[in-house]
């Protein structure tokens, strides 16, 4: 039996705002009970030594599709979500929103239901789901199904919202084809409304960041691009107050050198996803790995071979942002878009005990996660 208390010592502690020393995160059931001096610690606590190791918070990935061989939009059910979560505690992600692009509003629905059989089961680490689509402009559909997409009506954003309440968590949508009331209900039914494979004007898109849309989805992909007499999409996004964006940090779905000056622009607004799928053969959305990315059969860019880690690994070591901000962009920053940076992001008295460790190469060593029943 799981004793309720643990201790992590010896470990170069990040606590979301500062690295520590010579200190010990103590846990008690699923909260970080306090941060103690390490001779403090008794002798009665389950330690586990962190042998000079990194100790972070775990990482929150907002968009994903699928892993282990399961596509969630393919097999909407508990055992692709399953597979998908085990897929992200393999790159340090306890925290997930798995995603159905653009499809049929039967095969939403359905994703909806798996998700809440997910969680009637009391299984761990989704926040909700993400859906990307169907409400997306086709002139930036990318990958998605152009038989799938459609205008968003109150009638059928209603239709969704009637399963999906408690559950859609995030919807990326076209803010051009929105009206104002039909955002306006999303927002009232709890859902973060993204904008994204959008071809909005930067006069549009930056209405809307006034107004019910403060998120964005993958910087630069499938949008409006930055041009010097037309800014779009993609330059109301970095000329936005407060706007928070994702960006796939992999090298081929933006360049390195254009998150460099994305991150420059944006600071605290720009965060990681991983956009990963995997391998599948059949259905609507077939994936084939070319690389370290995936593409449709048409050779369309379609997702990425990402997990969290490598995408911190990137932005460290290919891109030259520091680590805290490359960590910060993994687990604080996407906790705040969810509205759980008081629970999330931080190793912090009172936090949820959702913590990795890495070695000093950022290699993963190992996951703690109090509900994912994981620990090292």
């Amino acid at each position: 039996m799981k004793r309720m208390t643990k201790a992590f010592y010896n470990a170069r502690i990040f606590t979301g705002s500062e690295f520590l020393e010579n200190k010990t995160v103590i846990v008690k059931s699923e909260t970080i009970a306090d941060i103690i001096d390490s001779n403090d610690v008794g002798e009665s606590i389950d330690k586990s030594d962190c042998k000079g190791n990194y100790l972070v918070p775990a990482f929150i990935d907002l968009q994903l599709y699928g892993g282990n061989g399961l596509l969630f939009a393919d097999h909407p059910s508990i055992e692709s979500i399953t597979a998908t979560f085990n897929y992200s505690l393999q790159g340090g992600a306890t925290n997930i929103l798995p995603t159905i692009g653009t499809h049929t509003f039967d095969k939403i629905i359905e994703a909806v239901r798996a998700v809440k059989e997910y969680w009637h089961q009391g299984l761990p680490g989704v926040e909700g789901l993400h859906v990307e689509g169907p409400f997306i402009n086709p002139i930036k559909r990318g990958a998605h199904i152009l038989e799938y997409i459609k205008k968003p009506s109150m009638e059928n954003v209603r239709q969704l919202m009637d399963e999906g309440e408690g559950v859609i968590r995030m919807m990326t949508i076209a803010p051009e084809f929105c009206t104002d009331e039909v955002l306006q209900f999303l927002e009232k039914n709890g859902v973060i409304i993204s904008a994204g494979h959008s071809n909005a004007t930067y006069e549009e898109a930056s209405s809307a960041f006034n107004k019910n849309i403060h998120a964005a989805t993958h910087l630069f992909n499938a949008m409006s691009a930055f041009q010097h007499r037309a800014p779009g999409l993609a330059g109301a996004i970095l000329d936005a107050n407060d706007a928070m964006c994702s960006i796939v940090a992999d090298g081929y779905h933006v360049d390195f050198a254009a998150i460099r000056v994305a991150k420059k622009i944006m600071g605290d607004r720009l965060f990681l996803i991983t956009d990963a799928v995997t391998g599948n053969n059949s259905g609507a959305y077939q994936h084939r790995l070319e690389g370290d990315k995936y593409v449709m059969p048409d050779g369309t860019l379609s997702g990425s071979a990402l997990t969290m880690l490598k995408a911190v690994q990137n932005c460290v070591n290919h891109i030259g942002i520091s680590l805290d901000e490359s960590l910060r962009m993994a687990s604080l920053y996407p906790a705040k878009v969810l509205g759980l940076d008081h629970q999330l992001g931080r190793i912090q008295k009172d936090y949820n005990a959702e913590l990795v460790c890495l070695d000093k190469n950022l290699s993963l060593l190992g996951v703690h996660s109090s509900s994912a029943n994981v620990s090292f």
